[in-house]
């Protein structure tokens, strides 16, 4: 069924058809909406679970971890400096190898205080043991919602999620989307069956003291994990084409790739606007294509080799810092061709922070920027862009 509603709505929706038994929430702008919407939902009878107002974000993750080693489905959402506060909580959950899948709405962090978009806040939990995806538009976040149900409950992977989806520009949006038939989720997703749980008649430890004699052997099959996660997602990924008609490519998708000589690298709603650049630069001949990161942990290191390969120039597009070096985005993409025979120029831009508008012309520039580094033969090159010039 497709309806035009605010995208908070229709992600608390796709929540409700993936019939969590257990949600525990704090609100936080620009997230706050989401979790309205589910505890409406409670209310009225539409969801049966076990609706948990907590005290902050540390408590709503920690209350999952509960939940979940009782063999619960659970569910949570936050954003920014809630995400933040859940830092500690984020690594029990992955080392407990717990399935809580989280919607991850992208804001910037503090200080100076900003509510608006950028993704510095899940860029900078990268290394916490979460699957991360990145939506481009509401319908992919919606959708991914069940994928990634699937994905982290197999017991194969037991691994967290979260699925990352731009603060306002997505959840406060209205356009059209096509709703989840619940029973055709509840086909494609089965319910949760943990083999191992806490049970009086069978007592069992969760998040135990390791000393060093065990610890990396307990990191290792969390490391091992991850990396099954990769060929999880692509199956997923092609399931949910198979049942519900959409598909979104594996941990990468392409656009105007085939004989592209400027690659452009980005992720997240920003994506959409590269498209419309890209069209309106193919039109003028210039040769320029899109790589999606879809899936940012597991990187898609070897996904991205084959993508690129063609490419003279590459040039990520990313909404963070890391303060110190580069853009995470582009450090990654560097190490995907460390001791590769690929020497493509890699340079990369860090835009949008704070929420500041990236359009059309914003990306030609960029475009522009990229070829004037390959006419100058430089290897690696990393720009704040859009700097106001007081400040240079």
């Amino acid at each position: 069924m497709r309806r035009v509603v605010e995208g908070s709505y229709a992600i608390a929706d796709a929540v409700r058809c993936c019939s969590p038994d257990v949600v525990s929430v704090y609100p936080i702008t620009p997230q706050t909406h989401i979790v309205e919407h589910l505890s409406e939902f409670v209310a009225d009878g539409k969801l049966d679970c076990e609706y948990i107002n907590v005290e902050s974000e540390f408590s709503s993750l920690s209350s999952l971890i509960g939940a979940s080693v009782a063999g619960a489905r659970t569910y949570t959402s936050t954003t920014s400096q809630g995400l933040a506060l859940m830092f500690e909580v984020l690594y029990n959950v992955s080392g407990m190898r717990l399935p809580i899948v989280m919607t991850t709405v992208n804001r910037s962090l503090s200080a100076p205080l900003s509510i608006w978009n950028d993704q510095q806040d899940s860029l900078g939990v990268r290394d916490s043991g979460w699957i991360q995806i990145y939506a481009e538009n509401v319908q992919e976040a919606i959708d991914l919602t069940p994928m990634l149900y699937k994905i982290s409950e197999d017991p194969q992977i037991l691994t967290p999620s979260m699925v990352c989806m731009d603060g306002f520009i997505l959840t406060h949006v209205y356009e059209p989307v096509d709703f989840l038939d619940e029973e055709m989720v509840r086909e494609f997703l089965p319910p949760y069956r943990p083999e191992h749980i806490l049970d009086p008649e069978n007592p069992k430890t969760f998040g135990a003291f390791a000393d060093p004699s065990w610890f990396t052997e307990f990191k290792y099959l969390q490391y091992q994990a991850m990396e099954r996660s990769r060929e999880k997602i692509a199956e997923v990924t092609r399931e949910f084409e198979e049942v519900f008609g959409r598909g979104y490519g594996g941990l990468i998708d392409t656009y105007a790739m085939d004989d592209a000589e400027i690659a452009l690298v980005t992720m997240g709603s920003i994506v959409g606007t590269v498209k419309e650049a890209i069209d309106d630069l193919r039109s003028e001949g210039v040769k320029v294509g899109l790589v999606k990161i879809r899936s940012y942990r597991p990187f898609p290191g070897d996904e991205l080799k084959r993508a690129l390969k063609d490419a003279s120039v590459i040039a990520s597009i990313e909404k963070d810092i890391s303060m110190g070096y580069e853009g995470a985005l582009l450090t990654d993409l560097k190490g995907a061709f460390y001791n590769s025979s690929i020497r493509t120029p890699i340079i990369g831009f860090a835009v949008g922070l704070g929420g500041r508008d990236i359009g059309i012309k914003h990306v030609r520039a960029m475009v522009e920027r990229a070829s004037r580094v390959l006419d100058a033969g430089i290897e690696s090159e990393f720009e704040i862009f859009d700097v106001k010039p007081e400040c240079l």
